[in-house]
């Protein structure tokens, strides 16, 4: 895992010297990705520079060292990630190649050999991993831009003046005295929808996102971008080549399957563990690791002492099943809000993920031990965990038969409590309920639900399941309504299944936009190099091949992993109501963060500031602290925004320099 940076000028030129240390400036913005090495590259006259941080996960000798140049001299690459399968490629490589001769044992290396060999396009289809970088091309003077499949790593562009920019992160970008910091009003409505801002957009007009699975070249002044793989496509070709075996055929192969996609994340030449806490997902990997290791796997775990957020006793559990070398940290809520005011630093634009705080905890903790960490992140997507799957359908289908005026009359209803009395009553009749209702939030997810039953098509529906606010434009001073990916109409899949459209969006919006952002931020704050064993493109397609009904079943998802998971694990450990990984956010907006939240939300000064419509805000903030509304997802948005713009306009604004985050004794 490491940091890329650099630029093109559009006219080149320029001192070879003055390149070399603006793009080693904004290299060491990225010091945090990258702590172990560093170094730069320019070329003055096609007015082309490069600079990179590393971390060093294999090959951890001078050898590995980037940038790098391919053998024939024709690349030049800085590249963050890792490919898992890179010894596979070097072995067809040398037998295509024979006279190929490695210096070192690095995927970087490697990657630079099958460019040439194969070409661009050709080379990344065969690989399998997480990557993000840039390759200047010096036989064409073309500079090329790749991510991977799913988005794992990230990767900006965008033209500033006569200058073409990209880097790992934004505070990269800031610091080339060409950039400028227009906020684009559009993509903060867009934020306040998803609670992330979703790619191609960035905070920063002009800057872009790079959308996974895709190359850019860039020459002569002109951008041009294509697909190397789409999940259109794996999901297409999957669906065609359907899995006609039994139960018993699919968990054998799913176990086979996910075994060589951990075993191939399980090498590094550095200490490497895992994330659990004793869900499904973070349970199976851990298990399988345990399953290929000869020693215990370390694993990790945060513990909060709210009840109904503590996942800490079931890691515990699970962990002591498996014979894991355990460790655990339970964190106050003092603690926790003390790292609030991180956030800005660490996602550089707006993020309201409330679940990145207890993600930057256990990231923390884990860098304690070790410098790599397998998580258990995308099993949801792949697998059909999340509850809208397991009740959207059939939610879909009863709204449906019942005429509007009625589903809106039993709406009107539902929110005439507050979502602190549908917590009380669900509290008190705990004892009485199945296991699927006892669910954390009831109150939220009953208003939720309210909000779902005027809808007038499964698209509609989703749409209102994915987003925070419903009209963010109209909350947003001078912006547009842009329309999410998932309301295009030629984004959705011919599917009969409510389920598999939502599978299928959520992975190209939600998975790459917050899930794989929050993961990367959060353990590249510390050095530390997240990998996630799910979204083995084998894997991914497999899931695909299956019958809905091995994936999702009445109240229950990930119905094949939870088999799997059951050969290691005895499902009383595991066998549970979904909690998701998150904090108490609502209470702590209520008590010991409302001081902090007032501050920010104060009339006065969202008026001043010009983003929101104070009047809208101040509606949810005093519903919500008299327990009226369930808006605590809405206003971490609001707070999130407003601590970001605070930072980036503060006198005590933060150096661009970004010193890694201390890991603590």
């Amino acid at each position: 895992m490491c940091g890329l940076a650099g630029f093109v000028e559009v006219r080149g030129g320029g001192e070879q010297s003055e390149l070399e240390a603006l793009a080693g400036r904004m290299a060491d913005a990225l010091q945090h990705r990258g702590p172990d090495d560093k170094g730069v590259w320019a070329d003055a006259e096609a007015g082309i520079a490069l600079g990179f941080r590393r971390l060093s996960i294999l090959d951890l000798s001078p050898a590995g060292h980037q940038p790098m140049f391919s053998a024939s001299g024709r690349f030049v690459i800085v590249y963050n990630g890792e490919i898992y399968n890179c010894e596979q490629l070097r072995q067809e490589l040398l037998s295509e190649r024979p006279e190929l001769g490695f210096r070192g044992h690095s995927d970087t290396e490697v990657m630079l050999a099958a460019f040439e060999h194969w070409g661009i396009e050709s080379a990344l289809e065969r690989m399998n991993g997480m990557f993000a970088f840039a390759l200047w091309d010096r036989q064409e003077r073309t500079l090329i831009l790749a991510r991977d499949r799913f988005g794992e790593k990230p990767l900006y562009y965008g033209l500033a003046g006569g200058t073409f920019l990209f880097a790992s992160e934004l505070k990269s970008l800031r610091v080339h005295p060409a950039f400028g910091e227009e906020i684009d009003r559009d993509a903060v409505a867009s934020y306040l929808r998803f609670n992330c801002i979703p790619a191609p957009y960035s905070i920063y007009r002009g800057i872009r996102k790079l959308l996974p699975g895709t190359v850019l070249r860039y020459r002569n002044g002109e951008v041009m971008k294509q697909a190397f793989w789409s999940l259109r496509s794996s999901v297409e070709r999957a669906l065609s080549e359907p899995f006609t075996g039994s139960e018993e055929a699919a968990e054998e192969e799913l176990d086979a399957l996910l075994r060589d996609a951990v075993k191939l994340r399980m090498h590094a030449d550095v200490p490497l563990g895992a994330f659990l806490s004793g869900g499904i997902d973070s349970s199976v990997i851990v298990a399988l690791m345990q399953a290929q290791s000869g020693r215990p796997v370390r694993t990790f775990s945060i513990g909060f002492h709210e009840e109904g957020y503590n996942e800490a006793r079931d890691a515990r559990a699970v962990a002591q099943h498996l014979g894991t070398d355990h460790t655990e940290l339970y964190v106050s809520s003092g603690e926790a809000i003390d790292l609030v005011n991180r956030l800005p630093e660490v996602y550089d634009e707006p993020f309201a993920d409330s679940s990145q705080i207890p993600t930057l905890l256990v990231s923390q903790l884990a860098r304690r031990h070790v410098t790599v960490s397998l998580s258990g992140d995308a099993g949801d997507e792949v697998f059909g965990g999340y509850n809208r799957y397991t009740w959207g359908g059939q939610v879909w289908k009863r709204m449906n038969s019942t005429p509007r005026p009625l589903r809106r009359l039993a709406a009107a209803g539902m929110t005439a409590f507050g979502p602190e009395s549908w917590d009380a009553g669900f509290k008190r009749l705990r004892p009485l309920l199945p296991k699927s209702w006892r669910q954390r939030m009831p109150g939220y997810k009953v208003h939720k639900l309210a909000s779902l039953m005027p809808s007038e098509s499964p698209m509609e529906m989703y749409a209102g399941m994915a987003s925070h606010w419903s009209e963010p434009e109209r909350v947003v001073a001078g912006a547009a309504a842009l329309r999410p990916l998932h309301m295009i109409e030629d984004q959705w899949l011919e599917l009969p299944e409510f389920e598999r459209q939502a599978i299928y969006l959520d992975t190209i919006t939600y998975l790459p936009n917050d899930i794989l952002v929050k993961l990367d931020r959060a353990t590249m704050a510390f050095g530390l190099e997240g990998r996630i064993p799910f979204l083995d493109p084998r894997v991914v397609e497999f899931a695909w091949r299956l019958p809905l009904q091995m994936k999702v079943r009445p109240n229950q998802g990930k119905w094949l992993l939870r088999q799997v998971l059951y050969r290691y694990v005895p499902r009383n450990l595991v066998e549970r109501p979904k909690m998701g990984f998150g904090i108490p956010l609502d209470s702590w907006l209520r008590g010991p963060m409302r001081e902090w939240a007032e501050a920010l939300l104060e009339p006065r000064r969202l008026r001043e500031e010009g983003f929101f419509d104070p009047a809208a805000v101040r509606e949810k903030w005093n519903d919500h602290l008299a327990g009226r509304g369930a808006w605590q997802f809405h206003l971490w948005d609001i707070l999130m925004f407003q601590l970001w713009w605070e930072r980036q306009n503060s006198a005590a604004k933060p150096q661009v320099r970004v010193e890694p985050m201390q890991v603590g004794a």
